[in-house]
Order: structure tokens, then C-alpha cells, then sequence
């Protein structure tokens, strides 16, 4: 057993809040730098004369690079403890950040997309290790207050482009190097606390957790399914960050800024459903919430191409505020699947199914250069139902469900 293995078996000591609040603090300073790149995609659209297949392309960049070093940071840092590897992701993002504004082309766009992406990859896989770290055994609430800060930071990516960015125009986006540069004086900090705890971890010489399904085959299913949810989920998702603004102006005739404030509360609801969801899989159990998140969202996806503008608005928050609520409930299952390769699990879960995300985001854009906006809406609205995977997902008695005994 390797010496980072050990520090990611939560003890049943309190959970350590000002290190999961600092935590979430960055993750929302994350993730709001990143949320900035699908915001201003009205603006370069029309400067640089792009299609959709192009704005697709640019996401999937940024969610190539975000997922496919993620495993691979993941797996390293399973084997060795690197906290402070968060500052060094965060310096790839600061860097994409001033490429993107100050692009003068396209390939540009996509080299400054790529380095946030690459940014990102370093973070999620150590942050999530550290949030477990943190939990005191309320791995739910752990994740659940780490998820709140990276949507909170998502959702505030259309309220900044609508009120900074469209107005002074793509250089604007360098102001935000001062946010990179707070997020890394944040991660230091926090990176100095798990070192330490990672040195007291070792003393204990802690056993390695158990997985709660012996069979190999049946983890690996297990996965697979969890795996798929969270593809779909981030397929529909990405729908709504690549091109919800474009439909709201096409379908609806708003203006730039009502679409981005629109966005804005499609983005807010899933801070809402994360953190509810991470509290709630605590009490009753984490494949419930599974169920509950993906599946029942379907009824709502289905009638939203069909509604009027409030409608609208209303179904998208519902929407997005119920599908929320399944990621913590699916990354603490697959960590008890696998509770010794919690970095593993991190970049798989943020990274992979992120990453297949983004490949949907270019596959929809040309969709929707092929068809039209409302077609492709209307062809998304179905993938909630593999919310029904859920069904063949094994049944055991999680961490959540042993504390009610």
C-alpha cells in the first residue's frame, strides 16, 4: 500500500470545515474562470465569423484537455501525494486565460481553451482527494459544500459576460488574472494542510479500505453504469453552456444580455441540487438519490422544447436543480467502490465524462449547423432516460445507510 492511499480513508474525527470552505472557495474561483469561455461565445461568434460546428470544437478542446489528463493525474497522485499540484493547474488556467484575450484568431481561441482545460485537469483529481480527506466521514456534505462552490463558480461565468465581458469586449477577460492569482494564494493554503495531514496519515499506518462488492466484474459494471449516467448528464448539460444562449436568441428573439441571465439561473439551480444532494445521499442513501436525479428529470427535458419563454426559465432551473443533485451521490459510490484510488475516481469522473461531454458539444454543433438549434433540443430531451442504468447498479449498504444502524 503507497503512502497517499492511506491518507484517503476518512477518520471519524469532525469534518475539517474551513478546509472545505477554502476548498469550495476555490473550486468556485475555478470554475468561474472557466465557465467564462462557453459565456463569450456570442461575442467571438460574430468577431471571428464562426459556425457552430467551430464554437463546438473550441468545447470540445477545452473538455479534451480538462478529461484526458485527469485519470493520469489521478493515477500518480494515488501513488504519490503532490498537495500542491492544485497551485501548478491553477497556472495553466491563468495563462489560457490570457491567451484567450488577447487572441487575435481562431486557433488561438482553441490554444487558450486547451491550457484552461489543462489547468483544470491538475485540479479536480488532488481537490476531490483533499475534500474526502476533509470529511470527517460526511463524505456527502464534504462533497456536497466542494460541488456548490465549482456550479456557484459556473453560474457566474454568463452574469460576468453579460455584465463586464460584452461590454468591454474580449480583452476584458485578463482582468480576471487577479481571481487566478487569489485561487492559487487559496490553494497554497490548503495544499500546506494536506501535507500535513498527509504526514500524520502515515504515522497511523491506516489499513486500506475495503470495497463493499468482492467481484471485480461486478465493480467494473458498476462503474461502467455510473460512468454512462454521468455522460448523459454532462451531454445535456453541455447542450445548455455551448448553445442555450443562441437557441433563447433564436427561438425567442432576447437580447444577448437576457440570454446570458438566463444561462446564469440554468447554471445557479445546480449549486442548489449539488449541495442538496450531497446532505440528502447522506441520510438515504446515494443509488436513491441516483434515481432521483437522472430519471426524474426526463418528464420536465421532454416538454421544454415545446414551452414559451417563462416556461422556459422555470423548466430549466427544475431541470437542472434535480440532475445536480446526482454528482456527489455518483462520485462517493464509485469512491466505495474503489475507496483506494480516490485520485483515480476524481479524474475519471471529472475528467472522462467531462471530456465525453465535450465530444457531444462538438457532435451537437454540427448537428445544429445541419439542422437547427431547436432540433437538437429537442433530440436531448431523451437522454435523462438513461437514467433507467440505474436499475443494474449493485445494491449495498453504502456508508450513508450504515450510519442509520
Amino acid at each position: 500500500m503507497t503512502d497517499a492511499v492511506k491518507t484517503d480513508v476518512p477518520s471519524a474525527r469532525a469534518a475539517a470545515m474551513p478546509v472545505l470552505i477554502v476548498l469550495s472557495a476555490v473550486h468556485f474561483l475555478n470554475d468561474m474562470i472557466q465557465s467564462l469561455i462557453p459565456a463569450i461565445y456570442p461575442i467571438i461568434k460574430s468577431a471571428y465569423a464562426l459556425d457552430f460546428g467551430q464554437i463546438g470544437i473550441i468545447t470540445l478542446t477545452f473538455q479534451v484537455t480538462a478529461s484526458l489528463f485527469q485519470p493520469l493525474v489521478g493515477h500518480i497522485t494515488d501513488r504519490r501525494s503532490m498537495p500542491y499540484s492544485m497551485v501548478v493547474g491553477m497556472g495553466f488556467t491563468l495563462v489560457g486565460l490570457i491567451v484567450l484575450a488577447y487572441a487575435s484568431s481562431y486557433a488561438f481561441l482553441v490554444l487558450g481553451a486547451g491550457l484552461v482545460g489543462t489547468g483544470s485537469s491538475i485540479f479536480h483529481p488532488e481537490a476531490t482527494r483533499l475534500a474526502r480527506q476533509a470529511s470527517g466521514g460526511r463524505q456527502g456534505l464534504a462533497q456536497g459544500i466542494f460541488q456548490v462552490g465549482g456550479q456557484s463558480g459556473s453560474a457566474m461565468g454568463p452574469l460576468l459576460a453579460a455584465f463586464i465581458v460584452v461590454p468591454k469586449g474580449q480583452a476584458s477577460l485578463v482582468w480576471f488574472s487577479v481571481v487566478a492569482l487569489l485561487a492559487m494564494a487559496l490553494m497554497t493554503w490548503a495544499g500546506r494542510w494536506h501535507a500535513k495531514a498527509h504526514a500524520e496519515a502515515k504515522k497511523t499506518k491506516a489499513a486500506p479500505a475495503v470495497p463493499p462488492i468482492g467481484s471485480r466484474a461486478k465493480i467494473a459494471l458498476a462503474l461502467t453504469i455510473l460512468v454512462m449516467l454521468l455522460i448523459s448528464k454532462n451531454a445535456y448539460t453541455a447542450s445548455f453552456t455551448s448553445f442555450y444562449t443562441f437557441y433563447l436568441i433564436d427561438k425567442f428573439a432576447v437580447s444577448v444580455q437576457t440570454s446570458q441571465l438566463m444561462l446564469f439561473l440554468f447554471l445557479g439551480a445546480a449549486a442548489v441540487g449539488a449541495l442538496t444532494g450531497g446532505i440528502v445521499g447522506d441520510i438515504v442513501g446515494r443509488r436513491n438519490i441516483i434515481w432521483f436525479s437522472i430519471l426524474g428529470a426526463l418528464p420536465f427535458t421532454l416538454i421544454l422544447p415545446y414551452v414559451g419563454l417563462w416556461w422556459t426559465a422555470v423548466l430549466t432551473i427544475v431541470i437542472n436543480l434535480i440532475m445536480a443533485s446526482a454528482f456527489a451521490a455518483i462520485m462517493i459510490y464509485a469512491m466505495e467502490l474503489l475507496p483506494n484510488r480516490v485520485g483515480l475516481i476524481g479524474g475519471v469522473f471529472y475528467g472522462l465524462s467531462f471530456g465525453l461531454g465535450g465530444l457531444a458539444a462538438g457532435v451537437l454543433g454540427e448537428l445544429a449547423d445541419q439542422t437547427s438549434i431547436e432540433s437538437v433540443y429537442r433530440m436531448c430531451s431523451f437522454l435523462p432516460a438513461f437514467g433507467l442504468l440505474t436499475w443494474f447498479l449493485p445494491k449495498f449498504k453504502d456508508n450513508a445507510e450504515s450510519s442509520r444502524h
